[in-house]
């Protein structure tokens, strides 16, 4: 499954494993690197899924004259 596939909950919990992963003792140089870009890549697709989620929140507080209820999404 890519990024874009996959869902928040999942670039999270892949991230947490990566996390895991690398906080071992045994882990050589080269596959620490390997997750690390792994990790900032889920990073960032997690970081533009979020995004999306928050324009979709942005659209459905939207007023019919075209304001935006940003407060609602501050708390």
């Amino acid at each position: 499954m890519s990024a874009e596939q996959s869902s928040f909950r999942e670039e999270v919990e892949h991230l947490e494993a990566i996390v895991r992963r690398l906080e071992e003792t045994d882990l050589d140089l080269d596959e620490a690197l390997r997750l690390f870009e792994d990790g900032v890549r889920r990073l960032s697709a997690a970081r533009r899924l979020l995004e999306t989620k928050q324009l979709t929140v942005k659209r459905v507080l939207e007023e019919a004259d075209g304001t935006i209820r940003t407060s609602d999404l501050e708390r």
